[in-house]
């Protein structure tokens, strides 16, 4: 029977994979500016190279994309050691989910899931910064580019002729092209945000009494 950490690891490994794949056959089969439509037209796979942060943001130059890698690789490895030392929390002496005096688990499931979401996207990141110029010999092991293909322009009009200052222009909604990876930070991050804010905002009293219990 697995246990919580290699189902975790297990899960992380997937979703890198799937990733990975993704990107790897866009970049194998499109040029750079290729696009298609998946479902109509506000759902297409739009092929770009992204020199930056995430949703195609830039930082820095040459310099800031240098510190960007080495903060992604320094982020993902104090993820990986938080998720280590929440697992080793979320478990009781006899091998079961540790609980609070009121029953609920000391980690829940949830957090460690969005967690391990959120890693394995930085990681997919990081391996295209690390690995993608040298792979495609387009430059030196760190200053890859990340390769991004999902878009979503869900409302794409012009505004009307008798609005202020924007009369006649574009109006695109949601605009950002975007990956696998930045998809699993993102839905991580909101999920913790909006579901699991108890857990980073209780009283530490509790776990401590439990701990002492142990």
């Amino acid at each position: 029977m697995m246990t919580k950490g290699k189902k975790l690891l297990a899960l992380g490994s997937l979703l890198v994979v799937i990733d990975q794949v993704s990107k790897i056959l866009v970049k194998t089969g499109m040029q750079i500016g290729d696009h298609f439509n998946v479902i109509g037209n506000w759902f297409q796979i739009l092929f770009i190279e992204n020199e930056g942060m995430a949703f195609g943001m830039k930082f820095g130059g040459m310099a800031g994309k240098f510190c960007l890698t080495s903060f992604r690789i320094v982020l993902f490895a104090a993820l990986c050691w938080w998720i280590t030392s929440l697992v080793r929390k979320s478990l009781a002496p006899d091998g079961t989910r540790a609980r609070l005096e009121d029953g609920s688990p000391v980690v829940p499931e949830g957090v460690l899931v969005a967690l391990t979401m959120i890693a394995a996207g930085a990681l997919g990141n990081v391996i295209d910064c690390l690995f993608y110029g040298v792979a495609f010999g387009y430059a030196p092991l760190m200053f890859g580019r990340v390769v991004d293909m999902l878009y979503f322009p869900l409302i794409d009009t012009t505004w009307p002729s008798w609005v202020p200052f924007f009369g006649g222009d574009r109006f695109l909604f949601f605009a950002p092209v975007f990956n696998f990876a930045d998809s699993c930070v993102s839905v991580g991050a909101i999920y913790l945000i909006f579901f699991q804010y108890k857990f980073f905002t209780r009283d530490d009293s509790a776990e401590k009494k439990n701990e002492k219990k142990k």
